[in-house]
């Protein structure tokens, strides 16, 4: 959580830089904002509010990079690096989830899984990144048509706040597996572990301005960076109203987008149903992580001869508490 604060007034907490070419950068302004606990709404850091002049350095920065020597990897040392670095996040889980918690309210332990989920994402898209092949499609006597899989470029990544970690893990892993550079936006609510996993990776030998991260509030950094030119593909997790925004800046710019837009995900129960076994499940899929889930089981659909007893079965559960 946050609010807007004046670059003084951020002075006696640590503050998070934004992390561009591999090195610390403030907002080009000074602005800041500060990062408030959610069990206490006291704040204990603060951020950089970037602005449209900070995400086009990254944007450039990442664009020298994947020109450049990041560029020039090829996809078995990429992935060696992507496996490294979920090497460095696994070794991290305690000081990972201890951040993401204190960031996002969480307990300790959920803190923890996403911290190891993180670590699974990294490591498994750098053991996919030499198996993205090409395909050879017959075609005339005497000639041979190939389809190379070739890197976008540079991507932008908007991550929201429910799981920091894990969404970072999946998209920028992916992105960076398949050669691309990239640049990612936090949630202004969360968004500490994304800059603490950027420098884990400098640390674990990523080239710089491979990984870019630019903290701030979503109308002014994520619009910047989701509008961005020198953009090529862009993603996005969050609500549908901000998604419609994305997907016209895309447009606009006439490159692709990847949307994670939420759902209300439904659980059945039928007449034969175990009860006993189904209500923890029921209930944890609803309220697991506070209920910010995009998977969320948060319609429930019962058989009606099965109803009374599913009733009375989750508000027993729900009131035992919802983990199985």
């Amino acid at each position: 959580m946050n609010q807007p604060v004046s670059p003084g007034t951020a002075r006696a907490r640590p503050l998070w830089m934004n992390l561009i070419g591999g090195e610390r950068r403030p907002a080009a302004d000074g602005r800041t904002l500060d990062v408030l606990c959610p069990s206490d709404g006291q704040p204990f850091a603060a951020i950089c509010r970037s602005g449209p002049g900070d995400v086009d350095v990254a944007v450039h920065t990442a664009r020298a990079a994947f020109d450049g020597e990041w560029g020039r990897l090829t996809a078995t040392e990429r992935g060696r690096l992507l496996v490294r670095l979920g090497d460095a996040v696994a070794a991290r889980t305690d000081e990972l989830g201890e951040l993401e918690s204190r960031d996002t309210g969480k307990p300790m332990s959920q803190g923890r899984a996403d911290a190891v989920a993180a670590a699974r994402y990294f490591e498994f898209y750098g053991t996919a990144a030499d198996k993205l092949h090409g395909e050879t499609i017959p075609f005339l006597n005497g000639y041979t048509a190939l389809v190379v899989r070739d890197a976008h470029g540079v991507t932008g990544h908007i991550v929201p706040w429910n799981y920091p970690m894990q969404i970072f893990g999946r998209s920028v892993g992916a992105s960076l597996a398949c050669g691309n550079a990239c640049v990612a936006k936090p949630a202004e609510d969360a968004g500490l572990s994304l800059i603490r996993i950027a420098e884990l990776a400098l640390e674990v030998g990523f080239p710089e301005g491979a990984l870019n991260v630019v903290s701030g509030l979503g109308e002014e950094a994520g619009a910047a960076l989701a509008g961005h030119p020198g953009i090529d593909f862009v993603s996005f997790t969050g609500s549908p109203e901000v998604g419609t925004l994305i997907q016209a800046a895309a447009a606009r710019n006439h490159i692709g987008c990847t949307l994670e837009l939420g759902g209300k995900s439904p659980q059945l129960v039928f007449a034969d149903s175990d009860l006993d076994a189904a209500a923890p499940v029921l209930v944890k899929a609803i309220v697991q992580n506070g209920g910010q889930t995009c998977s969320a089981g948060s319609r429930v659909l019962i058989e009606r001869r099965a109803y009374d007893d599913t009733e009375f079965a989750f508000i027993r559960r729900s009131r035992e508490g919802g983990n199985p």
